[in-house]
């Protein structure tokens, strides 16, 4: 059963495969972590924003992506 949580750092340390991601995989989880609590909230939204820009945005995507690529393999 997974854990009850939107922590992506205790999510990924508690998979069987965490220690055969790579740096830039963890770094990865690093970058999307804080987007999910900070868009919760209406102080942090502006911040957010501002930092998400186009350029920003298509890195983390395809980063993303390649990591979901990389777990659905592993399952």
């Amino acid at each position: 059963m997974p854990p009850h949580t939107h922590n992506l750092t205790k999510i990924a340390n508690s998979g069987v495969f965490y220690n055969e991601l790579s740096d830039q995989q963890k770094d990865v989880i690093d970058m999307l972590e804080p987007l999910n609590i900070e868009a919760r909230y209406p102080t942090h939204k502006e911040r957010l924003l501002k930092e998400l820009n186009k350029e920003y945005c298509s890195i983390l995507l395809e980063q993303t992506e390649a990591l979901y690529l990389w777990i659905k393999e592993k399952l």
